[in-house]
């Protein structure tokens, strides 16, 4: 089971017709790896986007967001099959869901990108092509013997190049068995708006949302000036 969940190809329309049924835009990247087998070889490959997915972001943002600054998007999610494509398509598309109820209603999600073959820092470049103040990477994890559905976050504020696990915060086993929907949007979200408070993430964030306090502070765009 757990093999099988590793090297099962992403549904993508499927994924897309689920988050176009939620009223959300999408766009369709993929890694440097172009196959399964060179994803699997080579890590560095999954962690870049190809030259067509940078070229795709490259216009989508110069379209929508760089004639409206007061636009830019406050939380990108980028979702990434990761070594599991069935985390994904069981997981994804209702922790979406779960997030858009609890989402401030003046943050900014933009479209939700989805992408194949990919690796965690792949959200980095992603973010920075799209001028995202934080991304959250949706990844399906690692499976182990007993749970191939398993789905992980990874936020990381002012994502960019260059940036490393440090830079981030995780939550992981998201699923109906582990940490469910509420639960992880909440965290998520705790963690976004301390984020934006202290301007960063990663070790330098420490998660403390199970203490059931909220930061409810505006994105930089409701604040600056």
């Amino acid at each position: 089971m757990a093999r099988d969940a590793v090297h099962l190809a992403l549904d993508v329309n499927s994924l897309t017709d689920q988050l176009h049924a939620q009223g959300l835009t999408t766009l369709q990247v993929h890694s440097r790896a172009t196959d399964r087998h060179s994803y699997l070889l080579r890590p560095d490959l999954g962690r870049r986007l190809d030259e067509t997915s940078v070229s795709l972001l490259q216009q989508y943002s110069q379209h929508h967001y760089f004639h409206h600054p007061e636009k830019n998007i406050d939380l990108l999610l980028v979702i990434g099959d990761g070594l599991s494509s069935t985390a994904v398509s069981q997981q994804a598309a209702k922790l979406i869901a779960e997030i858009q109820l609890q989402i401030p209603p003046h943050w900014n999600l933009g479209p939700i990108v989805i992408a194949q073959q990919a690796r965690v820092a792949l959200a980095d470049e992603a973010s920075e092509l799209l001028n995202a103040r934080m991304v959250a990477m949706l990844i399906g994890e690692r499976p182990g013997l007993s749970s191939p559905d398993s789905l992980g976050i990874y936020l990381t504020y002012n994502a960019k190049l260059g940036c490393t696990d440090a830079d981030r915060n995780c939550i992981s086993n998201v699923r109906p068995e582990g940490l469910v929907y509420a639960a992880a949007a909440k965290k998520l979200l705790w963690l976004c708006a301390a984020a934006l408070r202290m301007q960063c993430s990663g070790i330098a964030l420490k998660d403390e949302s199970d203490t059931g306090s909220f930061i409810a502070v505006a994105p930089a765009s409701l604040t600056e000036g």
